[in-house]
């Protein structure tokens, strides 16, 4: 499972999964030919950085943004993720043909006004995931699903996404923890009873602390929705966030010895075009800025992942 959030300056997520598929950075630069099953080949499109895997010669994103700033990211969608037997865009071609076209979030709208998202592979040996996305800009973001009903499109007020079940349905349920609060504790319980305030943190007992989807939406939504930045929003700020969610190996066990761990967090500088990201057996920030590259290329470019352990000693 995931969990991805859109802030003013940075555009990331967690990725939790048991498993790696050799993820990397990716680099698509502005004339590298992009082409999509059913609407027309780009030749010339925005350049693209983010977290992806390729395969024949094809950035298969899992997140990233544009050079304009605008963020996109897929997230698990078990058993709600409808896609159907013809449509106009295949699920792996969301994020690319997204962020090649357009600058803003209603511009991402617009593009996807009459799309419908079809059950196409990209391989034989790799079948459509069940996906929702995150699509944000500086200013707001919203949610993509494709479900029975058809494509829904959600404005999404927190910045966040995980995963099942549908976003409308988890963001209702902030409705029930209303009550939380980052200031100190205070007795509501009842006027007749003297209850102290024995600890720092207790407005917010009862926020979610377990690894489902529902409570690291709520848990992180708290949490950005709260956050107070010293001057900026720095990337630390952004990392921190996502640390709030975070799973450690042996707590969601996924089969007998296999267990869901955050295998990436990432994070995309929008201003300046930076992709950073860490790993979870190297927690040292690396980045690749876009902006560096021949943006004027034709050709990938990919930085795999660094996991091995990597400590600055001071002595």
């Amino acid at each position: 499972m995931c969990t991805a959030i859109s802030t003013k300056e940075f555009f990331g997520r967690n990725l939790d999964l048991e498993i790696s598929f050799g993820e990397g950075i990716a680099v698509t630069p502005r004339c590298f030919p992009l082409s999509f099953r059913h609407t027309p080949f780009l030749a010339k499109h925005y350049a693209i950085i983010g977290t992806a895997i390729i395969s024949n010669n094809y950035p298969l994103y899992y997140d990233a943004i544009n050079e304009k700033g605008l963020g996109a990211a897929g997230l698990n969608f078990p058993h709600y993720a409808d896609y159907k037997n013809l449509g106009n865009l295949a699920s792996f071609e969301i994020i690319p043909y997204i962020l090649a076209q357009a600058e803003t979030v209603e511009e991402a709208k617009e593009l996807l006004r009459d799309a419908t998202i079809s059950k196409e592979a990209f391989a034989q040996n790799m079948p459509p995931s069940p996906l929702h996305w995150l699509i944000g800009d500086e200013t707001s973001s919203f949610v993509v699903e494709e479900t029975i009903n058809g494509l829904e499109i959600h404005d999404n007020p927190v910045g966040v996404l995980t995963n099942s079940p549908t976003f409308s349905y988890q963001l209702f349920s902030l409705n029930n923890y209303m009550g939380l609060s980052a200031k100190e504790g205070e007795n509501r319980f009842s006027e007749k009873l003297r209850l102290d305030v024995y600890s720092r943190g207790m407005g917010a007992i009862g926020l979610p602390g377990d690894l489902s989807s529902q409570s690291r939406f709520i848990k992180a939504s708290f949490t950005k929705m709260n956050y107070v930045y010293d001057k900026k929003e720095t990337l630390s700020d952004f990392m921190h966030i996502l640390s709030s969610v975070e799973q450690q190996r042996g707590c969601a066990e996924v089969k007998p010895g296999q267990y869901e761990i955050t295998r990436y967090s990432s994070a995309g500088e929008r201003s300046t075009g930076t992709y950073y990201y860490r790993t979870y057996t190297n927690s040292r920030i690396r980045g690749v800025k876009l902006q560096n590259e021949n943006l004027s290329s034709s050709d990938l470019i990919f930085y795999p992942f660094k996991y091995a352990e990597d400590i600055a000693f001071e002595n």
